[in-house]
């Protein structure tokens, strides 16, 4: 089963213009099983190559409010109510949860979680941003993690805007956040009036941590580090915390070849990103991969899940497993 997704293209664009968070919906009024549905009315009709990805976009919704019974809703009511005491004793139940999309569990061996977001400093109260989310692996294990005492944001869009690609972010975040439930009531999405300038990541010094999972390769395809990376820099508090993942080309390489396939060399990574005000406070180990050649034609995507080759060379690229990642711990220094 899927996760609905905003497209690549429209995550990595944001707004230029003051700060604007849409109110959190309160969990007594969330519709039940089979209601949510992408609201496009506010605007004129979408394209026809837009209408239809939404389109596709409503039917794996439905697949997804399908499975939310009310059984994974009441869990999800009893895991956002807990005032967690800490980050692992949240992430023991959160992980072994039956709401995770199906499929999804069997990636924690290769992403590490638990390990991961602990190494992070991520607390149950912190105000977290997760930029470009995709179709949501770890959103789905934030929300429920930060529902009580902290707050996760995401990016959200207009669903009155003129631009038709916004109208359509709109909807598909929508139905990305409604779909499954209860899951995301109390995630607070932050509106981006357009598709051009730095996102909008909310109030100056408003967050305590700003994740990028496995996208930063998407970033320097569409040169968008002076777009994002100032305004991370802004919405963290002072000592605050961007937390990365990225899959990890040789240190030697060139990021202009190796970002296309997925990868960006670390050493080149940490000085690209200290440029921007912040300082490597720790590196992990926790998501590398040695078996991870890297040199594969359809790059990152070769290896599992997406298996770009399909079943060509299948056994091969399940046996290398998920790509080898750096996972680095910057804070916010200087104003």
């Amino acid at each position: 089963m899927r996760c609905v997704a905003v497209s690549l293209g429209l995550l990595l664009v944001g707004s230029s213009c003051g700060p604007s968070t849409a109110p959190s919906r309160s969990p007594d009024a969330a519709e039940p099983p089979g209601e949510a549905t992408a609201d496009t009315e506010a605007g004129p009709a979408l394209p026809e190559d837009l209408a239809k990805r939404l389109e596709r976009d409503e039917q794996r919704a439905a697949e997804i409010r399908a499975r939310w019974t009310p059984q994974l809703r009441q869990t999800i009511t009893e895991l956002t109510a807990q005032p967690w005491p800490s980050t692992e004793v949240a992430l023991e139940a959160i992980l072994a949860s039956p709401h995770r999309t199906p499929g999804n569990a069997d990636r924690d061996p290769w992403r590490h979680p638990r390990e991961t977001l602990t190494f992070f400093g991520l607390e149950p109260d912190m105000r977290v941003f997760e930029y470009a989310q995709g179709a949501g692996w770890y959103t789905e294990i934030l929300a429920p993690l930060l529902a009580h005492d902290g707050v996760l944001h995401l990016t959200g869009y207009d669903p009155t805007a003129g631009d038709p690609k916004l109208r359509y972010a709109a909807a598909a975040t929508e139905l990305f956040l409604r779909s499954p439930g209860n899951l995301y009531d109390r995630v607070v999405p932050v509106v981006q009036p357009n598709l051009s300038g730095p996102p909008n990541l909310g109030e100056p010094g408003s967050l305590d941590m700003v994740l990028v999972l496995r996208m930063l390769h998407n970033v320097h395809r569409s040169g968008m580090w002076d777009a994002l990376m100032p305004a991370a820099h802004a919405a963290l508090r002072p000592g605050g915390v961007l937390a990365v993942v990225q899959h990890r080309a040789p240190d030697d390489a060139d990021p202009d070849q190796s970002a296309p396939k997925g990868y960006l060399p670390e050493p080149w990574l940490i000085e690209k990103v200290e440029g921007y005000g912040f300082r490597l406070e720790a590196s992990s180990e926790i998501n590398a991969n040695p078996r991870d050649t890297k040199d594969y034609a359809q790059g990152v995507w070769t290896l599992p899940p997406t298996l770009a080759r399909g079943d060509e060379e299948r056994e091969r690229y399940l046996a290398i497993g998920e790509s080898d990642r750096s996972t680095l711990k910057f804070v916010k220094v200087g104003d």
